[in-house]
Parts: C-alpha cells; structure tokens; sequence
C-alpha cells in the first residue's frame, strides 16, 4: 500500500469508498441539477405545505442525517421537527408520534430496503398517515409504501458504508427545509457548496492521510453540539466501521463531565466546531489539549488560539451560512476513518460483520442479520 501524496492509493481495499468521498463536490451538483430539473422540491413543497410537524426516521447513519436535518428544517422553518431511530417507531409508538394530519414522516434509507425503516412505513400506512421517503435507490420497496419519495441516484454508492450518500441526502432535506421556508438565499448558499467544497477539499486528503500515518491512538472521542451532534455521531460510526476501532461521540460541553477522564496523547478528538457556540467549544477545546489529548478540528475559518490548540485544522472558508456547511464538514471526518482502517490493513469497503443493507429475516424467532446501515 503506497502513501502517495493526492491521499489516494494503489490498493484495492478501501478503492471504493475513497473515491465516493472524493467525488462528493460533483455529485451533489448532479443531485442538484436533478432535483432543480424535476421541480421536485417545488412539488414536494405543495403537496405538504399543511404539516407542521416532521418526524425524520432511519437507522445507522441514515439516523444521525434524520438528526442534522430536524435541526435544519426547526432552524429554516419554524416548524416542530424531531428525529428517531426507526427501531423506535417499532417499539414505543406511543412514545414516538400520535396520530396526527399535521404529522409528516420522513422515511431515509439508501438503499430503499432497510427492513426497519420498511416496517415503520407500513406503521404510517397502517394509520394513514402520509410520509415522505428519501433514498438513493430507485424501484425499491420504500418508494412504494411511502406517499412520495425523493430519490438521489447520483449519490448511491458500491462501498458498504455510507459516505456520499448521507451528505447528498442532507444537503436535499435541507433544500426541501428552505423550499418550504421559501428562503431562496439559503437554498442558493446549499447549490454553491458543491463549487466552494472544490477547492476548500483540495489538500484534505493528503493533509488527513499523513496526520492518521504518522501517529497511533488508542480512542477516538467525536463533539459537537447543536446541528453539528448528529454529524459527530456519524464520525464516530465511521470510524467504527471502517477501522474497526471503538469511538465515543459526546456534545462537546458533557465531555467535561467524566469522560474527559480518558484524555491523553493516544486520544484522538474530533472537534466539529460551529459559528454560533464557537466560544463555549474552544474553551473545551483548549482544556483537552492542556491535557494531553490530541486533536483533529474542522471549523470554518480559525482563530489563533484554535490553531494552537488542533494539531490538524481543516478550514472549510465557505462563504455561506452556518448551517449550509453541515455537509461538507463530514468530508475529513469521512477520510480519517477511511485511512485508519488503510493504517490497520483493513478493507473499509468491507467492514467485519457488517452487510450493506439490514434486511432483517420475517421469522422472529429466528437470529437477525448484523450491519451497520
């Protein structure tokens, strides 16, 4: 396996999900150009312009993008919007949602397949309640049960973990969110990402592979608060799943309450620092480097005492707002899981135990199938 300098490599493991992190810029232009050509978030607008409450439901990954666009669609709409597991549906009804002609599931699956979120439609359809499904797949049986569907095609992947698909699938909930809010700036500042996102990326490769290359750690701890906790969330999973190695995910400000207590130099934190908290996350920042921690942080443009504190910044320098960055902050988080699993002589493409779609089997007395998706 060679450590070339462009962050790419000679070796077949990995191959896969390297590239779709890579292609990321060009394929959230053609989801864009996708959806722009279809009017489909203009038909999507009109025909749920009634529901002010949204209810977004996944699993593994397309969990934690159910988490940073309730965030997205509250923060551009007004509207109530809460995320939960699809498990959650499942089990505790009662608890999840009441039956209501203001509610509106959103359903997210890549695959269209994921027996959980499969079951949960069919809980919705039960009720009558109409839902709104996004997926990358087309055809699948999702599409079916839900109401209308908002399909991604351009951002399916070969790779079992999810990478561009769960930023593509974002960056559409959040242009649905401004749709609605009929905040055609912000939708604008979503579109020009996939351009700005060309040259923040250009050396994030390199600069991630060479930082992951040249050090060990023993733990890997994601923070972030806010919009940004469901991404750290991601991060950790795909570390998890990509190197095989345990990461804990904490908002930033808990991290002080008892676990910082395993902070040392072969602790790795991921600081995914927001605009509007940026004060509060750097003091904790600052506190964790005192300790011996070492750091990784993605922010939007840094101050000094940020730079002296991060022994890698990524700086995105994208002139949109806050909460138009939530994507692209992924892309470094993505790549050092990637290369971690590379450093282990792992395959990320094919994690242990894990298969691309959870399809679980109808039997229940029989034992389910594991994955992560």
């Amino acid at each position: 396996m060679s450590n070339r300098r462009d962050g790419t490599h000679d070796s077949t493991a990995g191959a896969y999900a390297l590239s779709e992190i890579l292609s990321q810029p060009q394929v959230w232009s053609a989801c864009f150009d996708l959806l722009h050509s279809e009017k489909r978030l203009v038909h999507l607008k009109e025909r749920f312009a009634s529901k002010q409450e949204w209810l977004f439901v996944g699993c593994g990954s397309s969990y934690y993008i159910a988490l940073a666009a309730a965030g997205s669609m509250n923060a551009l709409t007004g509207l109530r919007a809460r995320a939960v597991p699809a498990s959650e549906v499942l089990l505790y009804p009662e608890l999840t949602f009441k039956k209501s002609d203001a509610l509106l599931p959103v359903l997210i699956s890549r695959s269209g397949k994921t027996s959980e979120v499969l079951r949960a439609a069919q809980v919705f359809r039960d009720r009558n309640i109409q839902t709104l499904a996004i997926s990358c797949a087309t055809g699948q049986a999702l599409e079916k049960l839900a109401t209308e569907s908002l399909l991604l095609p351009p951002a399916d992947e070969h790779s079992l973990v999810m990478t561009r698909s769960v930023t593509s699938m974002l960056l559409a909930l959040q242009a649905l969110a401004a749709e609605i809010a009929s905040n055609i700036d912000f939708l604008d500042s979503l579109q020009s990402v996939a351009d700005a996102a060309e040259k923040s990326f250009r050396d994030v490769p390199a600069q991630v592979r060479e930082f992951i290359d040249s050090r060990s750690f023993d733990d890997y701890v994601s923070l972030a608060q806010g919009t940004r906790y469901g991404l750290a969330c991601e991060c950790a999973l795909k570390m998890t799943e990509m190197s095989l190695s345990y990461a804990q995910v904490f908002h930033t400000l808990e991290f002080r309450h008892g676990p910082k207590s395993i902070v040392g130099p072969r602790t790795l934190l991921f600081f995914l620092l927001s605009d509007s908290s940026y004060k509060a996350e750097c003091e904790v920042l600052e506190e964790m480097k005192q300790l011996g921690g070492t750091t990784l942080v993605v922010c939007n443009r840094a101050q000094s005492h940020v730079r002296s504190s991060a022994d890698l910044l990524i700086e995105l320098r994208m002139d949109v707002p806050e909460l138009a960055r939530l994507a692209p902050t992924l892309y470094a988080l993505q790549l050092a899981g990637l290369y971690t699993g590379l450093k282990k002589g792992l395959d990320p493409d094919h994690p242990k135990n894990l298969s691309r779609v959870v399809e679980l089997r109808k039997d229940p007395t029989q034992t389910e199938e594991h994955a992560s998706l």
